[in-house]
């Protein structure tokens, strides 16, 4: 652009800077949605760790240009918002899927997580994945699973054991300690001459 206004530079340096920012980015085509439901959009975004936001295709296309983000280039066709995020990307995917099923005039284009770029198919693909969360216990659970195991087999080990010693015990009559020897006579006692 020759002698871009101040206020487009200003656009396509906040665009740079918050893609950079991001832990991820959605984009969506927002053609058909009322300003009420694009009000309810944003809200559930931001309850998911996203701000929706639009700006001019060309205005992005220069901000992406020559970087990173240069594979969203293609997604910028039509109406287009996009949803940075801010921590777990999968629970923005979610929240989209979510809203586009009550909005079918809200349609996912396809985004990136990091530099890499995401179709529509791997958008609906992280949306069905579980939370950050859910992922992390199930991770502990599977790490925990055989370490619970290895240690009832360590407890397990001198029970059966102990078991083992007590049967032979009671098998044989008793304790040695509870017999004396018949030949030996009591230490009290002397010997007749």
């Amino acid at each position: 652009m020759d002698n871009p206004r101040a206020e487009k530079v200003a656009v396509v340096d906040e665009v740079r800077e918050r893609l950079a920012a991001a832990d991820g980015a959605v984009l969506t085509e927002y053609r058909g949605l009322t300003v009420a439901e694009l009000a309810r959009l944003r809200q559930a975004l931001a309850a998911a760790g996203g701000d929706y936001k639009v700006y001019k295709n060309t205005l992005v296309r220069l901000a992406v240009a020559g970087g990173p983000q240069e594979g969203l280039s293609d997604l910028l066709t039509g109406p287009t918002a996009i949803a940075f995020v801010r921590g777990d990307v999968s629970a923005v995917a979610k929240a989209l899927r979510d809203f586009a099923r009550a909005n079918p005039s809200l349609v996912v284009k396809g985004g990136m997580v990091g530099t890499g770029t995401l179709s529509a198919q791997d958008v609906t693909a992280l949306a069905d994945l579980p939370s950050r969360d859910v992922l992390l216990a199930q991770l502990a659970g599977a790490l925990a699973a055989p370490l619970r195991q290895l240690a009832g087999l360590f407890e397990a080990l001198p029970r059966n054991l102990a078991y083992g010693l007590s049967a032979l015990v009671e098998q044989r009559g008793g304790t040695p300690a509870d017999e004396a020897p018949a030949d030996e006579a009591p230490a009290d006692e002397a010997p007749a001459d």
